[in-house]
Order: C-alpha cells, then structure tokens, then sequence
C-alpha cells in the first residue's frame, strides 16, 4: 500500500540531526514535503538539511524564545507550517541518590519536558488557523516503571500526559497532537553499556526505520491525544490507558454515569 502523499507540507523536526529526527526528515521529503532542521549539532543538521533539499534552523530547545523564532523562520521561509515533529531529547544519566546532580537534571528536565511544551506552544499558534500534524517523542519510559533511569521516566511520562491532555483539547480545531513512545532504539541515546546489557538478555535494539513508520501513522490516524507503543516484534499502536475509577456517594454507589463525562468536561475548563 502506498504511503500517503505530503506535497506541498511543510515540516519542522526538531533534534533532527540524526536519529529519528533525520530519518522521518527523510520519509517525508521523499513524500514531497518541505522540512525544516532544528538541533543544536550544526554540522550534521546542515548535512541533513542539504540531503532533504531543506532548511537547517539552530535551536536549543529548552529556550522558549529559540523555540518561538525558528517556528517563526519556518513560517517566514515556507509561508507555513502543517506538521511538527518535537523529537529532541537526551539520557538524563542521573539517579535520585547520592548520585543526583542537578545541573544534570535542570538539563534533561530541560531537553525532554520543556522542549517539547515550548515547541508545541509555538507550534500550535503557527498552526491556529490551518490546522495540522504535531508529534512529541516520547517513549516506554512513559508508559511504565524506570527504576534505572527515575529521572527519564518523570519527564516522558510528563510529555505523555501532556499530549492526552493538549490531543484531547485541540482535536476539535483540526490540530492533532500524538506521542510515539518507542522501546530501546538503535540511536546514540542508548550507551554501549547499555547496549550490551541488551544484547545479553536478547533484546534487540529497534530500527530507526520501525520509529518513522509508526510517526507516519500518527499523522496519518485521523486521531489526536494518542501514544503509539513501538516495541520489537509487534505491531505498533496506540497504548490502552485504562480509565480512572469514577466516583462514588457515601454508600458506595455510583454517583452518575455521566459523572465521568462531567469530571473530564470540569477538567478541561481548569476547574478543581
């Protein structure tokens, strides 16, 4: 089946240098889209700007400004911007004992949670009156328990909460907002070290290539608010939360079956 067509799309990736970024840089050029490079490595950003006949814009994604004016480069070299994709991100590699570090902590705290609300903020104002497509990388990280990596897991469980939360508010103005959420992939995030504790207990690494694919179907679902699963051997797709226990009146019995509906309707407006 042929992949769907992006003529005439413009995109925005974000730590898009290599890795996922520069693999969905390059299924979505192929796809005849425009792609705009954000990341702070230079060099091969430029590198891949060049192979995707694209643009290479500098951003330090735990600036809020940076993230402001290179979605307003974007816009200003292409006249718009229809899909972003927030990618950046980096280990965190600090523990919640005696081996904390907090400027290594403000850093990945940084990376992974604020450059992914500061990119979609931005984004989401380009996208206001047209619409579009916006992608945060997330991972398994934020769907389960990291004992090995506390740190990492808080902040992709928050860029997980965060896109159910903006999917679910903005799915009505033709903006869709998703998550991917891959397993360990065989990018520079994950360590040697790492890899052959991996390799020891026979988890393969997963493919860029799994990753873009299950980013084009993100943007491709029609859906917002979704966290797609990427894990070797299986089909990807979006992850089942289980809904929140409703509540109940003093005797234990259900207050109303439309107090859900109710509770998330309060939520929404910021009612506590």
């Amino acid at each position: 089946m042929a992949e769907q067509r992006f003529d005439g799309k413009v995109a925005w990736i974000t730590g898009g240098a290599n890795g996922f970024g520069a693999g969905v840089a390059r299924r979505l050029s192929g796809l005849g889209a425009r792609v705009a490079i954000s990341d702070i490595d230079a060099d091969n950003g430029e590198q891949v700007a060049k192979e995707v006949d694209g643009a290479f814009v500098r951003c330090d994604v735990t600036s809020y400004d940076e993230n402001v004016a290179a979605v307003a480069q974007v816009v200003d070299t292409f006249g718009k911007l229809d899909v972003a994709f927030l990618n950046a991100g980096i280990a965190t590699g600090v523990g919640i004992g005696d081996d904390f570090d907090l400027t290594r902590y403000r850093l990945a705290m940084g990376v992974n949670l604020d450059g992914v609300a500061f990119g979609m903020q931005a984004a989401l104002t380009a996208m206001a009156e047209r619409g579009g497509q916006i992608v945060a990388t997330a991972s398994l990280a934020g769907l389960t328990a990291t004992p090995f990596d506390p740190f990492y897991g808080a902040n992709k469980h928050a860029v997980v909460g965060l896109v159910r939360a903006v999917g679910a508010a903005y799915a009505d103005k033709g903006i869709h907002v998703n998550a991917i959420c891959p397993g360990f992939a065989d990018t520079n995030i994950v360590s040697p070290e790492a890899r052959d504790a991996l390799d020891s207990i026979g988890v393969p690494l997963l493919p860029v290539d799994r990753v873009v694919d299950a980013f084009m179907s993100a943007i491709t679902s029609g859906e917002g608010g979704q966290c797609w699963y990427i894990q070797p051997g299986r089909d990807s797709e979006p992850f089942r939360f289980r809904n929140v226990p409703g509540p109940r009146d003093e005797t234990g019995a259900r207050v109303s079956e439309h107090a859900g509906d109710v509770q998330s309707t309060l939520t929404e407006r910021g009612a506590h």
